[in-house]
């Protein structure tokens, strides 16, 4: 494993000691993080586990461990400190060391420029809430005819009065009447794309960086760009949870893996190193509360006082409905979207390699599109070479998540795109070398993101694609 994956497992591995023990109370949690990050060198360890059935992630999320985003066959790997194995043990499992480390200290705000500014980037090059908004800013100033920035609500903090940022969006498209309107009934199909909803997986917003450059640099030169862009709106959010990058970003070259938002609302305990927020990818209001959820709020997938109680999501939510019609009739799971219904979503995840559908909530539940949404999980997946399939057939079971609720409440075709190496490249973790961007995930994604922006217009008939 590289050294920029040990980094980025242990900085992950902040909240474990905390949750290996769970449930404990807020006073117990707060004596375990002391125990943990005392003289003892802020020993971390990586177990690999292996499993029996497919019913011991879940059981490992119940009991509270923190389940790296990776599977190696039947073995699952958990994060925690040397304590960890024993308790692993009571559940039954031979736990394995996989990894020894040190635990990265705190961080301190990075230092701020002469002039005054602060850096855009950090860790080699990866970008701040600050430049991706710069960036969006550019983009729609050197090609208003084919870039339009939206600001669609606000962050926690922002709305606390306490910093934060503005959520935004682009539109991108060779603009003609109507189009990048706030309005659902659009003449062109849609896709979308959003990134960094979990902060700490930092490829995914280098990602929609790239794509964002791609769709405007290359318009009139590459035939496939052209046709896309006269054809399709694609909306990019890139940054969805700015104040959780913001305390990424905070480490400089050591970045906090800070994963959930800056909600610290209800109460303290949590250390300094990640823990404080909630999982704005099990808060959205879809089968919340289920299955791969916590209720601690120390929990890395804490999901939150109530259902989309966060203002992220929210906002999320309320521009989704602004772009696209709510199509499936019914609220039942197994209610089906209409064929004939326009629009795709992708969520940008990393680094499990897999290309996720719906329902992500529980695996043994089927949407009314599910022929549709796994043949072009299917096909997605075979031009990353990942995975593909429901989240608890090839991983395990995550409720209250983005792609959930899109199809749920719209009939949006939605789903999640893992990011990961599975070739090999040493570009796996949360925060791989930043030219591992250029050289290996970007070449990758590029075309598994135009084959989906191409379905936008029909992702209910993926097999008349297959024809051609």
């Amino acid at each position: 494993m590289p050294r920029k994956t040990l980094l980025a497992t242990a900085a992950a591995a902040t909240v474990a000691a905390l949750t290996a023990l769970s449930p404990l109370s807020p006073p117990a949690l707060a004596h375990t993080q002391r125990s943990v990050t005392g003289s003892d060198g802020h020993t971390v360890v990586v177990y690999r586990v292996p499993t029996h059935d497919r019913g011991d992630a879940q059981k490992l999320i119940s009991a509270g461990y923190d389940l790296i985003e990776r599977r190696q066959g039947n073995d699952l790997f958990v994060m925690g400190d040397p304590s960890t194995a024993a308790g692993l043990r009571r559940l039954g499992f031979a736990p394995a060391v996989d990894e020894t480390m040190l635990k990265p200290l705190p961080h301190t705000p990075r230092p701020a420029r002469a002039t005054g500014g602060v850096d855009d980037t950090y860790d080699g090059g990866y970008h701040t809430v600050d430049a991706h908004y710069a960036h969006l800013d550019q983009i729609a100033a050197q090609h208003p005819d084919m870039a339009k920035v939206v600001t669609y609500g606000q962050s926690w903090l922002k709305q606390k009065g306490r910093g934060g940022h503005d959520l935004k969006a682009i539109c991108l498209t060779k603009m003609k009447q109507g189009d990048c309107q706030l309005d659902p009934k659009a003449p062109k199909p849609r896709f979308f794309l959003m990134s960094q909803i979990h902060a700490r997986e930092l490829t995914t917003g280098e990602v929609s960086w790239r794509w964002i450059d791609t769709l405007t640099k290359d318009y009139g030169k590459d035939p496939q760009i052209t046709a896309l862009m006269d054809s399709t709106e694609m909306w990019v959010v890139p940054i969805t949870n700015p104040d959780g990058v913001d305390i990424v970003a905070q480490g400089g070259d050591n970045p906090i893996l800070q994963r959930k938002n800056a909600d610290d609302s209800q109460g303290g305990g949590c250390g300094g190193d990640g823990q404080t927020g909630v999982d704005l990818n099990r808060n959205a209001g879809t089968h919340w509360g289920g299955l791969g959820t916590s209720k601690q709020p120390c929990s890395e997938i804490y999901l939150g006082p109530a259902a989309d109680s966060e203002p992220e999501n929210t906002a999320l939510e309320g521009l989704f409905r602004k772009l696209y019609p709510a199509v499936r009739k019914g609220t039942g799971d197994s209610d089906p979207a209409p064929d004939t219904a326009k629009g795709l979503m992708i969520s940008l995840h990393s680094d499990a390699s897999m290309v996720l559908l719906p329902w992500e909530a529980d695996h043994t539940l089927h949407t009314g599109n599910d022929a549709a949404l796994r043949a072009l999980a299917g096909r997605l997946g075979k031009l990353t070479g990942y995975q593909s399939g429901q989240a608890g057939e090839i991983l395990y079971d995550a409720s209250g998540g983005t792609d959930d609720w899109t199809y749920d409440k719209l009939g949006l075709a939605s789903l999640t795109i893992e990011i990961g190496d599975v070739d090999g490249r040493n570009c796996d973790g949360f925060t791989p070398a930043f030219s591992c961007q250029d050289s290996y995930f970007w070449p990758k994604l590029k075309p598994a993101l135009l084959a989906a922006a191409k379905q936008a217009a029909a992702p209910y008939k993926t097999s008349a694609d297959h024809k051609h």
